[in-house]
């Protein structure tokens, strides 16, 4: 959970390190944060799982940082590294492949171009140890190369300079709330406090729209659902929108007047990370669930598990009711994803407050390549309860399909 004061790691620029083991991937790491972050080594194949790290430097901002190990580690255990790495891209806004300049592009550093060039991810080849070789390119660098010594700092401000170029605006499309709601606007935020709220806190994704709201010169009323209708009666006017937990969904539909926008933080978040209308696409399969069928309830986050978790305790219960069906689940959370889908009639996903754009969308383009509907939380439970179309009103570019 982050603090109030950190941006979430899902909103930072994520930005990966590849590269041959003995590259200076660690090296370069610590280069441009100033800090012993990796650990360096003489010995080729130090870095052994992704090693991550949050920052704020300038002139790039919140970025994430991630080491990768080498791509080059052909044992049985490297196998696993390998992949672990190949999770990374996954996940990643910026790529450094780290070239040797005394040794040049590899095999391997060629392959992972490719797949950086078929995934579109924004790359740059960094040619590391300029110090000990001259002319590492002939004649003027190509936009996506650029020389640099880790020894000496040469050239570690202009790589920074090149990341913040080439990370701005990464989500300049996404929202939360500021494209719905004007300055002035009342806006009704409904938060239960139950057992899976953190003591003297709110969850990552109720202070991301709070902060939305005042950032667009709105106003944020927060209340509980047990205070809900007491909390519209104090208003002289309706609010121009109402955001609830999905859990409460319900019961805040029955409260909130029809002349009243109504929808979730987890619907808000799944616009925010570009999915929202495949979920409204996939939310019609549930009407399909037969016993025996397999569901796969994924969560971005790795939080303890409540006795009344919503995703692995009341969802199902709301499935089950719904559908008049028992079926399997199978759960998955934190950077935790089957890359086969295969077998599985319904992926439902929590908002993906703790994981990045890219990497929603990864998982969403996953299931559809792989023909298997997905929705999310509060999608799921909003179609059930007969409201997905209030819920979605103004936020999909297409009629929403309730019952």
């Amino acid at each position: 959970m982050s603090g109030l004061n950190e941006t979430p790691r899902g909103e930072r620029l994520h930005i990966g390190i590849f590269g041959r083991m003995g590259a200076g991937k660690s090296s370069l790491l610590n280069a441009i944060t100033g800090q012993d972050i990796a650990v360096v080594s003489p010995i080729k194949g130090t870095t052994t799982d992704p090693v991550s790290k949050a920052m704020e430097i300038l002139p790039m901002g919140p970025v994430l940082f991630i080491d990768t190990a080498g791509i080059d580690d052909h044992s049985e255990l490297g196998g696993l590294r390998v992949n672990k790495t190949k999770e990374v891209l996954r996940k990643t806004d910026v790529a450094l492949l780290v070239v040797d300049a005394q040794e040049g592009l590899a095999d391997e550093d060629k392959r992972l171009i490719e797949i950086f060039k078929d995934t579109s991810v924004k790359y740059l080849i960094v040619y590391n140890k300029s110090d000990l070789i001259r002319d590492v390119l002939s004649g003027h660098a190509p936009s996506d190369e650029l020389c640099v010594s880790c020894m000496t700092g040469e050239n570690i401000e202009l790589l920074k300079n090149k990341l913040a170029e080439m990370g701005k605006n990464k989500n300049e499309d996404s929202r939360l709330v500021s494209d719905i709601i004007s300055r002035g606007d009342v806006v009704v935020l409904v938060v239960p406090i139950d057992k899976a709220a953190p003591k003297g806190r709110l969850i990552l994704p109720q202070q991301q729209v709070i902060r939305d709201i005042l950032d667009t010169g709105a106003i944020a009323i927060v209340t509980r659902d047990n205070e809900f209708r007491e909390t519209l009666k104090g208003l002289k006017s309706p609010p121009r929108l109402v955001i609830t937990d999905s859990q409460v969904f319900g019961k805040v539909s029955q409260e909130t007047p029809d002349n009243v926008a109504l929808t979730s933080f987890s619907i808000l978040m799944a616009r925010h990370k570009g999915v929202l209308e495949s979920a409204v696409h996939g939310a019609k399969a549930i009407d399909g669930i037969h016993d025996g069928d397999k569901i796969l309830i994924s969560e971005g986050c790795t939080h303890h598990r409540q006795c009344e978790d919503i995703g692995t305790v009341k969802l199902p219960k709301m499935l089950e009711k719904y559908t008049g069906a028992k079926p399997v689940y199978e759960f998955s959370s934190g950077g935790g994803f089957p890359d086969d889908l295969s077998g599985f009639k319904l992926v439902i996903h929590c908002g993906g407050c703790m994981l990045n754009r890219r990497e929603m969308l990864y998982r969403e383009r996953l299931a559809r390549e792989s023909n298997i509907p997905m929705t999310n939380y509060g999608v799921a439970m909003s179609y059930m309860q007969g409201i997905l179309d209030r819920c979605v009103a103004g936020l999909v570019s297409f009629p929403a399909i309730n019952n």
